[in-house]
């Protein structure tokens, strides 16, 4: 029987599992898979190279699925920042009913979205972050630990602390980010009081994704240690799969007065991108959480969904059920 919460019912979904934005990852094939087997599948806005080119794959995924789908929008630093007032007026034409969105400053995107009747998910890695989005009429944060791929933030905040904090804290349903593959991590995020799970790693390693067959068999091949943590000096910590590069990269930053344009070339987003077009694990950075350690295969999403709800049942109903005992007699 699934998991009926307030998450599932806001989003109109059937399982609550969200798959986190990606880039190059987060595309129609990968996003309606997701969708198609009760989840919430997201395209990634700005892995389109164009606002005209994000309204094009919205409609194919409308093609693929009848399902609910959403779009996520990350607004980060950049010398030459995205049209984002485009990407987010396409999102509003084209009737996207969620958006997730992540990064800095995202007050008056969320804004628009909430004014064109969008419900919005948030990315946070603090609580005090989620409380400032839940004032700005967020409808449900996405907690995200520092087990995640991408960007983790700079406090090293734990999912587990985030998560009891959390239900101690905010209004408004919240969502478990950060080391989740698996029923285990479905079963407690959901006992932390969290609505439900986002995850990114975890879908990358899908029959759908669209990543070459060689990084996911590297991720199948790894250990939860074979992450590390990259531009922590320049306080824009992200975790990344642990290859050469992302070793000179450390390497690098360990030395005194390092800035930015000594990693340049070697972090350059065109390099992480043929990653995985190219299969080659070793050739530019490429973002890996740490639940790499708990991922085995390379299921369909219909599969991955239906076995972590499953047993995320299970867990409840035959381990958890069976520790519970009468009350003593006196």
């Amino acid at each position: 029987m699934p998991f009926k919460t307030r998450v599932t019912q806001l989003l109109g979904i059937e399982h609550p599992i969200i798959q986190g934005g990606m880039q190059w990852v987060g595309v129609a094939e990968l996003a309606s898979a997701v969708s198609n087997a009760g989840g919430l599948g997201l395209l990634t806005g700005l892995t389109q190279p164009t606002p005209e080119a994000l309204r094009n794959e919205i409609r194919r995924c409308r093609g693929m699925t009848s399902k609910p789908f959403g779009v996520n929008l990350t607004f980060l630093p950049a010398m030459t920042p995205p049209p984002y007032d485009e990407y987010a007026k396409v999102i509003i034409e084209e009737n996207i009913k969620i958006v997730e969105t992540a990064g800095s400053n995202p007050g008056k995107y969320i804004k628009m979205f909430k004014d064109a009747g969008i419900i919005v998910i948030h990315k946070c890695t603090t609580v005090r972050h989620a409380l400032t989005a839940e004032k700005m009429g967020v409808d449900i944060v996405s907690i995200d630990g520092f087990e995640c791929a991408g960007h983790p933030g700079e406090y090293g905040l734990g999912l587990a602390i985030l998560l009891a904090k959390s239900a101690m804290s905010l209004k408004v349903p919240y969502v478990a980010s950060g080391g989740i593959a698996n029923a285990g991590g479905l079963a407690a995020a959901l006992a932390f009081g969290a609505d439900g799970v986002n995850m990114g790693t975890r879908f990358m390693c899908t029959a759908e994704s669209p990543i070459h067959e060689n990084i996911k068999q590297a991720i199948v091949d790894a250990d939860e240690t074979q992450t590390t943590l990259v531009f922590r000096p320049f306080r824009n910590t992200s975790r990344i799969f642990k290859n050469k590069v992302a070793e000179e990269v450390n390497e690098i930053e360990s030395r005194p007065n390092a800035t930015f344009n000594d990693i340049m070339h070697l972090v350059a987003g065109s390099r992480g991108r043929q990653v995985y077009t190219t299969g080659d694990p070793e050739f530019g950075v490429w973002t890996a959480g740490q639940c790499i350690g708990l991922i085995e295969d390379i299921p369909t999403c219909d599969v991955l969904i239906s076995r972590m709800v499953k047993g995320a049942e299970d867990i409840f109903n035959k381990r958890i059920g069976t520790m519970m005992t009468g009350k003593a007699k006196m």
